[in-house]
C-alpha cells in the first residue's frame, strides 16, 4: 500500500487531501440567521485571506457579477423503523424505479425482510443491487407523498454523531426546513447543496439591488456527492450518476455575463460539476458522473462559494481544483484555529 502511494504524484495521493480538525468544529446545527455564518475570502491570486460574515457577500461582488445556484430540492428521504426483533433499521431512499419501489441505502437488515411503516405502510426490502443500493418494494405507490408526510430530513451521518455526542435529538425538526435552500424548488436530492444554505431571501434581494443578477440549474444529488473516496490515487474514483439540467434561459444568462466582463460566481460543487458537464458536452440535460480533479479546466467558474469539505472527499478534491490545494488547504488550517464552524452546517468559503 505504502509503495502504490509513494507512486502517485504529489497532488493526487489520498494523505494529500487529509487534514486534522478537533471534534467541537463540526457544526451540528446551522447558523441562525442564515446569513450570520462566518466567510473566509480567499484570494487566489494575491494569496490572502479575509475574514467576513456571508451576509456581507455583496461587498466582493460588483454589478454584472452572476450568481448561479443550484435548486435542487431535498427530499425528507429518511425513514426509520424496527425490526419484530427491536433491531432499528434506517432507510435512505435515493431514486424512485417504479410507482411504489424505490433503490434505497439501507442499514441494519437483510433482504427478504418487510417491516412496518407508520401510517400502516409496511416496506420490503428485495435485494442488493451491484451499486450497493437495495431494491425497496412500499406498500403504496404514492412514496414521495409519504416522505413529506413521514419522511425526515438526511441529515449526514456525521451530525447525527455529533447530536448524539451532546445529548441532543438527533433530527429536529426544524431540519425540514433548515436543510434546505430558500431557493429549492424541484424535489430530487437526498443531500442538500449546502454552501447554499447561508443565503436569506433578504440577502438575495440586497445582492440583485447591487446589480448582481442569478440563475439557476438543476443537479439532483445522490449518494455519489458523499461517497468518500478509496482508491490511493484519487483519480481513480468513480462518481455515480447524477441528472443535471441547465435551462436556455440559464446558458443565455451565463454568456451574457461573461460578454459585459462579469463574472459567473458558482454556488456549490453540485452547481459547479452541472456547468462544467454542460460546458464540457453541450448537453443541456443529463446524467453526469463528472469528477472534478486538479488540472481540470474550469470554463464556467470565475468565483467560487463552497463549505469546509470533510477529508478525502470528492468536494474537497474540486474546491482544490479551483482554488489550488496547498492553498486551500492552508485557508483550512486558518479557518479551524479562527474556530470556523466545518461541514454541511458549517461556514463558508468564496474563492476569488
Amino acid at each position: 500500500m505504502a509503495e502504490a502511494a509513494a507512486a502517485v504524484p504529489e497532488g493526487f495521493r489520498l494523505s494529500d487531501y487529509e487534514y486534522g480538525f478537533p471534534e467541537t468544529c463540526v457544526a451540528e446545527r446551522p447558523a441562525e440567521p442564515r446569513d450570520s455564518a462566518r466567510l473566509l475570502v480567499l484570494d487566489r491570486r494575491a494569496g490572502t485571506v479575509e475574514h467576513a460574515v456571508f451576509r456581507d457577500l455583496p461587498r466582493f461582488l460588483a454589478p454584472g457579477d452572476l450568481l448561479v445556484v443550484n435548486r435542487s430540492r431535498v427530499l425528507p428521504a429518511r425513514l426509520v423503523t424496527r425490526k419484530p426483533t427491536g433491531g432499528k433499521v434506517e432507510l435512505l431512499l435515493v431514486r424512485e424505479s417504479a410507482p411504489g419501489r424505490w433503490s434505497a441505502i439501507v442499514s441494519g437488515v437483510r433482504g427478504g425482510e418487510t417491516l412496518p411503516l407508520e401510517e400502516g405502510w409496511t416496506v420490503e426490502i428485495e435485494r442488493r443491487g451491484e451499486d450497493a443500493l437495495w431494491s425497496c418494494r412500499f406498500s403504496g405507490s404514492d412514496v414521495a407523498g409519504y416522505l413529506q408526510r413521514r419522511g425526515r430530513a438526511p441529515l449526514p451521518p456525521y451530525i447525527l454523531k455529533r447530536r448524539r455526542g451532546l445529548g441532543t435529538e438527533p433530527a429536529a425538526a426544524e431540519d425540514r426546513d433548515r436543510y434546505q435552500t430558500v431557493y429549492a424548488r424541484e424535489a430530487g436530492s437526498i443531500a442538500a447543496p449546502t454552501a447554499g444554505l447561508h443565503f436569506t431571501a433578504e440577502l438575495l434581494e440586497r445582492l440583485a439591488a447591487g446589480g448582481v443578477t442569478r440563475a439557476e440549474l438543476l443537479l439532483h444529488v445522490g449518494p455519489g456527492t458523499f461517497r468518500p473516496l478509496d482508491a490511493e490515487d484519487v483519480r481513480e474514483h468513480r462518481m455515480l450518476p447524477e441528472w443535471y439540467q441547465v435551462s436556455p434561459e440559464a446558458a443565455a444568462a451565463i454568456a451574457g455575463a461573461r460578454k459585459a466582463g462579469g463574472r459567473v460566481v458558482v454556488v456549490g460543487t453540485t452547481a459547479a460539476r452541472g456547468l462544467e458537464s454542460w460546458a464540457a458536452t453541450g448537453a443541456p440535460e443529463g446524467w453526469t458522473s463528472a469528477y472534478i480533479t486538479p488540472g481540470h479546466r474550469f470554463r464556467t467558474l470565475d468565483a467560487f462559494i463552497t463549505n469546509f469539505h470533510l477529508p478525502r472527499s470528492t468536494p474537497l478534491v474540486l474546491a482544490s481544483a479551483f482554488a489550488g490545494r496547498e492553498r486551500l488547504l492552508a485557508a483550512y488550517r486558518e479557518a479551524i484555529h479562527a474556530g470556523y464552524r466545518l461541514y454541511s452546517y458549517g461556514d463558508a468559503m468564496l474563492i476569488l
